[in-house]
């Protein structure tokens, strides 16, 4: 009979667990939290060297914007992408980390809208996609939601506008889509742990909520999309962010500016909010812009 071999750690189905002997980009190491793992914060980009085998991992992708408003209401932005596995497999060598960025509510192009993907070797979350802008104001391109890790929240354009989809099934949801009503605000982006919420009124409609995980030691739910911006109209309000980071929608109205949508929380991907509608073109908002993402390893 072969000898039963002891001391060494393995994880799920047999493969060893990894180990790690260098990092760059000055992540945050943990010893403390949950004790006999040590827990590798990535907030930047940079790289891991590990031997090949299992470790817990959290990579979640930079939150879209909320699109511009050009006196429109405007949908809530989708969260990145999520994933989570507690026995990932991993490469033995060095393996680049990246964090993606949110997008910009104040950006003036769909691209700059969209939240960046997040990476962990070949472990890669899409960035969330934009809510719906402008909605065909006079003189502006219309601009409808985007597809994404989560996906942008709809609004309304001479009808319905549907949200954005989620492009890895898995890893996010759809923002909501808008039921056709010209008198209603827009939609919620889509969230990690829900679709986001459909318009059913003047107010704006909330962003999906996000997925709670402890792998830090501590439940931090992440990935909530953004709320989508209040009709245009005394008193309508945004829609809340999704738990998990989501930023608000602003109000609507028709007598003032409107206000720029809630930013998504930093390192929680989350969507930002969209703009709220004036109905007059002069009166311009910003979307709020996307949550940065975040890349943590756990070893042990």
């Amino acid at each position: 009979m072969s000898p039963l071999l002891t001391g060494f750690p393995f994880g799920a189905g047999g493969v060893p667990k990894a180990t790690y002997s260098a990092t760059t980009g000055s992540p945050t190491i943990d010893t403390a939290s949950r004790p006999g793992k040590t827990i590798i914060k990535f907030t930047g980009s940079g790289s891991i060297t590990t031997t090949a085998g299992t470790a817990e991992v959290l990579v979640v992708a930079g939150g879209a914007a909320g699109a511009y408003s050009y006196g429109n209401d405007t949908g809530g932005g989708g969260a990145g992408g999520y994933y989570y596995n507690a026995s990932a497999v991993l490469n033995g060598g060095t393996l680049t980390v990246t964090v993606g960025a949110g997008g910009n509510g104040a950006g003036t192009t769909q691209v700059s809208y969209l939240g960046n993907a997040s990476r962990l070797d070949n472990i890669i979350c899409q960035g969330g996609g934009s809510g719906t802008g402008n909605l065909g104001a006079s003189g502006f391109p219309q601009i409808t939601a985007q597809p994404g890790g989560s996906g942008g929240g709809g609004s309304y354009s001479s009808g319905s506008l549907p949200g954005g989809a989620a492009t890895v099934s898995g890893y996010g949801n759809a923002g909501g889509t808008h039921p056709g009503t010209s008198t209603y605000g827009a939609c919620g982006g889509g969230g990690a742990g829900a679709v986001g919420t459909a318009s059913s009124s003047a107010a704006g409609a909330a962003g999906g909520t996000g997925a709670a995980n402890s792998i830090t030691g501590s439940s931090v739910t992440y990935a909530g999309g953004g709320g989508g911006g209040g009709h245009s109209g005394a008193a309508n309000a945004g829609g809340a962010g999704g738990t998990g980071g989501g930023g608000a929608g602003s109000a609507g109205s028709s007598s003032a500016p409107v206000s720029a949508g809630t930013s998504g929380t930093a390192n929680t991907g989350g969507g930002g909010g969209g703009a709220g509608g004036s109905g007059v073109t002069t009166y311009q908002a910003a979307g709020g812009s996307g949550g940065s993402g975040y890349v943590i390893v756990v070893i042990g």
